[in-house]
């Protein structure tokens, strides 16, 4: 497993910007979604996935109600203090407050973060208040 910088992270993270968002993909410049893009920036700066996502509906946390995307991060990643995160960090989001998390961005500065943007691409965007309230986890991939 690679030790990977946070500069490392910045720039495969933003080498993705522009990808089309597609459900459960992970090909740099093909498709991906919010995962694709974190498993795609895993395999460049660290090495072979951890573990295989199982297959996944859009509405996959509506529809099971378990914390599966927070599980994975605490299993493989680091966990931080939200008002800590730095770039290269990873945030997590739950859209609803009785749903289960189920979007993840990286920190790209203080105000910015990239992500794969359903119906679009990844995008770099603002890290405004509607996505800093969603905000229920921040993580840094092990060994940075």
């Amino acid at each position: 497993m690679n030790s990977p910088t946070r500069e490392d992270i910045l720039r495969e993270a933003r080498s993705w910007i522009g990808t089309p968002y597609r459900h459960q993909a992970s090909l740099k410049g093909v498709g991906c979604d919010c995962l694709g893009l974190l498993r795609g920036v895993w395999r460049a700066c660290i090495g072979p996935e951890p573990e295989a996502p199982p297959p996944y509906r859009p509405e996959w946390a509506e529809a099971c109600g378990e914390e599966r995307l927070e599980d994975a991060a605490l299993r493989w990643m680091v966990v931080r203090d939200v008002k800590e995160a730095q770039p290269g960090d990873i945030l997590l989001f739950r859209w609803r407050e009785d749903l289960p998390a189920k979007h993840i961005g990286i920190v790209t500065s203080a105000t910015t973060m990239i992500h794969a943007h359903d119906g679009a691409c990844v995008c770099e965007v603002s890290l405004g208040s509607g996505w800093r309230r969603r905000i229920v986890g921040a993580f840094s991939f092990p060994g940075v």
